[in-house]
């Protein structure tokens, strides 16, 4: 379906109408939650969910995601948890809230900001979040085993990232669970009873995060040092397919995606990215000339730009967006 000029327009306005209200909100609950944070006693919460009978672990949870997005401290809560419901069902509520929290703080950043994140970033920058977003979730793990990375910031930093939401979410489900066991099982002993019990355990997940410090540095620093794929923007690719140079646009999506919803841009060839290492001989006379990888978004593009630049060739760029970018600023496709 196309859109009129008029109702994209309206659209966008609206859009960004959304987003101030939404960062309004955020900043005022933040500021509350930091101005009123002494005054946030346990001993309350506990007493209050100890009467909120079967439905205590649902609001528990609730308040734990609250807290994790108006960036309080999550190991006093977590404790908490160890308190009420025990060692076993307290790391369960506890790493729901936490996860849930974190989740929708990724989100929250992802809607408003990560379009103009991205935008404004270049240089050395630019190639360090690139390497990041190429680990995915390898990074992702290595950031939540590693104690010394802030938990609540870190949950909006990567919500700045092309880092996929599932590897996001899954992912911190599970390297999260040694310090919600740890922590959890510190509130179920009781807090006056393992007197400097929180110090030990963050050394003990330090040491933990050190493993997978020694296991992903080298991987990172791999991908740091390879030279980074260019980016171009729908409306400079537009530009110059309208003045007719000679480019090869390559779309990387299956033959079914080619055709469906989001179409395609029109004189683009279509090769699968899992068909794309034998079809390599087909796009020997393009070795040094230009060539646009085109896929959904962009995240199977940077693989197959990764391809075709191992192989040998010399100018390949990537569509910043694809083509739901593509298809958001109105352009023409082909199906």
């Amino acid at each position: 379906m196309i859109i009129s000029p008029q109702i994209r327009v309206r659209l966008m306005k609206a859009a960004n109408i959304i987003r101030i209200i939404v960062f309004v909100f955020l900043i005022a609950g933040i500021a509350t939650a930091v101005t009123y944070r002494k005054q946030f006693d346990v001993a309350v919460l506990e007493n209050w969910l100890a009467g909120a009978g079967i439905v205590a672990p649902l609001l528990f949870i609730g308040i734990y995601a609250i807290s994790t997005v108006l960036l309080m401290p999550g190991s006093v809560l977590t404790i908490a948890g160890g308190v009420l419901f025990g060692p076993i069902w307290g790391t369960f509520y506890n790493l729901t809230g936490a996860t849930i929290g974190a989740t929708v703080a990724f989100l929250i950043a992802r809607y408003l900001a990560s379009d103009l994140v991205l935008r404004k970033m270049g240089g050395r920058l630019k190639q360090l979040v690139e390497g990041v977003e190429a680990e995915g979730w390898r990074f992702v793990a290595f950031v939540r085993l590693v104690p010394l990375f802030p938990f609540n910031l870190l949950n909006y930093a990567l919500g700045l990232t092309r880092i996929r939401l599932f590897h996001c979410v899954v992912t911190s489900f599970v390297c999260m669970l040694p310090g919600a066991i740890a922590y959890t099982y510190l509130g179920y002993a009781g807090r006056n009873a393992v007197a400097g019990g929180e110090g030990m355990i963050q050394k003990a997940l330090l040491g933990l995060g050190l493993l997978a410090f020694v296991a992903f540095l080298p991987r990172l620093i791999k991908r740091l040092r390879k030279k980074p794929v260019r980016m171009l923007s729908v409306a400079e690719l537009k530009q110059r397919l309208d003045k007719r140079e000679d480019i090869l646009v390559i779309d990387v999506r299956s033959a079914e995606e080619y055709v469906g919803d989001l179409g395609h841009i029109g004189d683009s060839r279509n090769i699968a990215i899992e068909d794309l290492p034998r079809r390599l001989d087909e796009l020997n006379a393009y070795q040094q000339r230009s060539i646009v990888i085109v896929c959904r978004t962009d995240q199977r593009s940077l693989k197959a730009a990764q391809m075709l630049t191992k192989a040998g060739f010399s100018r390949v760029t990537v569509l910043q967006g694809g083509m739901v970018q593509w298809n958001r600023i109105g352009l023409p496709v082909d199906r």
